[in-house]
């Protein structure tokens, strides 16, 4: 069942009487079935919703393409993915990534100029993960005279249905001990990424947005680091030891996505 925690220092309980216009998902970890119908009873609600994703295997055309395969009415304008964040960032800062990416991503990029790298990109490359790959990637960092690398975000771990999936937080860890160097996380959990959606839905963090995630660090520490509470979904990647983690506690705990939004919901129209 739904657990309510005790409010943090500073923050108002999530079930007294303030507003919540703005609700946060995560889309990978709180899917699976039944799920349509609770994000459609949020959709209909005058909550504003918004899907933050650190998909980095798919462009967000793909991505949403596969959601509304799976019943969900969502447009691309509704979801925040770290790909098309990082794309706006090159172009603004100048940069030409040497690109570590899964080949289905590497669309976002197709307006970037690749030649003669400045920074290293790193996403979820899977298979693509290999020692040329890696090593490549650390070369052209290596040659650099203020080496920059980006990763889209810094996951460690994902849940698919053959079970557990090394992310690429594993990868970009291993290049900054390599190099010496502190990577920009373009993603969950960095507060930017999270501050990014919630600018998009026109909401304020404190009060006035929640997240629902099934990962402990990247969806609820992230959000609660710039302000925001958090539910944890039992489901994905969760597991029973997340609601002793040592520096992260929910908001809340629930056990799927229905039993969020109903809390939700009836909180609302309070």
């Amino acid at each position: 069942g739904a657990v309510w925690s005790e409010p943090r220092s500073g923050m108002p309980g999530p079930c007294r009487r303030t507003p919540v216009p703005g609700v946060l998902g995560f889309w990978g970890g709180v899917g699976g079935v039944g799920i349509t119908q609770p994000s459609l009873e949020l959709k209909q609600s005058r909550l504003k919703v918004r899907f933050c994703t650190n998909e980095s295997q798919k462009s967000r055309q793909e991505l949403v393409g596969l959601l509304r395969r799976q019943g969900f009415d969502i447009s691309e304008g509704e979801v925040t993915a770290p790909a098309p964040a990082t794309s706006l960032i090159l172009k603004e800062r100048g940069l030409r990534p040497h690109l570590l990416v899964h080949d289905g991503v590497r669309s976002e990029f197709g307006q970037i100029d690749t030649s003669n790298p400045n920074c290293v990109v790193i996403a979820d490359a899977g298979e693509g993960f290999s020692y040329q790959n890696m090593n490549k990637a650390f070369r052209v960092l290596m040659e650099l005279e203020k080496p920059v690398l980006i990763s889209l975000g810094k996951g460690r771990y994902y849940k698919e249905t053959s079970g557990l999936m090394l992310d690429v937080g594993a990868y970009m860890k291993a290049l900054e001990y390599a190099c010496g160097i502190e990577a920009e996380v373009v993603g969950k959990p960095s507060p930017e990424y999270f501050q990014s959606a919630l600018k998009e839905m026109g909401v304020e963090a404190h009060e006035q947005a929640i997240m629902i995630g099934d990962d402990i660090v990247g969806d609820v520490g992230g959000a609660q680091r710039c302000g925001m509470r958090a539910l944890q979904v039992r489901t994905g990647k969760f597991r029973p030891s997340d609601e002793q983690h040592p520096e992260v506690k929910a908001d809340g705990y629930v056990d799927n996505l229905a039993e969020a939004v109903d809390l939700l919901l009836q909180h609302a129209t309070k």
